[in-house]
């Protein structure tokens, strides 16, 4: 499968992971797991097709695990827009995080800070060449924001780290955000 096809296909993934799972027949359990074999038959894809994706994706947004049936499941790590419970402690983030977005929305930013919008939890990334690559998606001139991510907590935010070193938190004030 060419570069091409696996990012169509990690799309379509996200979409029945994340998103729409219902559009594809599938039933995810609270914390967002689907058998293997039930999304692959969703996708109408080999488990040839799915391993390469989950084991190249750049921001390992996918994680299969083995129940204790000895079922294979698989999910989204995180950016889930359909409720989930990941099961993630509160974790201490290092003093700065970071967050990839395009010039156009700075003003906006700039003014309310960063939101979750139809997803659990706003995504920070920890450095700042992480950040470009999540932020490159977005349309226009590239800008990476710095969160003071310390001033954030003693202030009595919560944050998690996802599985695949996300860090999550519910929003992002303005006062936090320099860049």
């Amino acid at each position: 499968m060419d570069h091409r096809a696996m990012v169509r296909l990690s799309k379509r993934m996200s979409l029945a992971l994340r998103h729409v799972p219902a559009r594809f027949g599938l039933v995810p359990d609270r914390a967002g797991w689907v058998p293997v074999e039930a999304l692959c038959a969703a996708l109408r894809i080999d488990r040839a097709d799915l391993d390469p994706v989950v084991a190249g994706d750049d921001k390992q947004r996918f994680a299969v695990q083995r129940g204790a049936d000895g079922v294979e499941r698989i999910r989204a790590n995180q950016g889930h827009s359909i409720p989930v419970e990941l099961g993630l402690a509160p974790a201490v983030p290092p003093a700065r995080l970071y967050h990839g977005t395009g010039r156009a929305a700075l003003d906006s930013i700039r003014a309310t800070g960063l939101h979750r919008a139809g997803r659990h939890h706003v995504h920070l990334s920890p450095d700042v060449a992480t950040a470009r690559r999540v932020g490159a998606r977005r349309a226009g001139e590239l800008v990476v924001l710095t969160v003071d991510a310390a001033a954030m907590a003693r202030d009595g935010h919560i944050f998690y780290c996802s599985a695949n070193g996300v860090w999550l938190t519910d929003a992002v004030p303005a006062r936090y955000l320099t860049g």
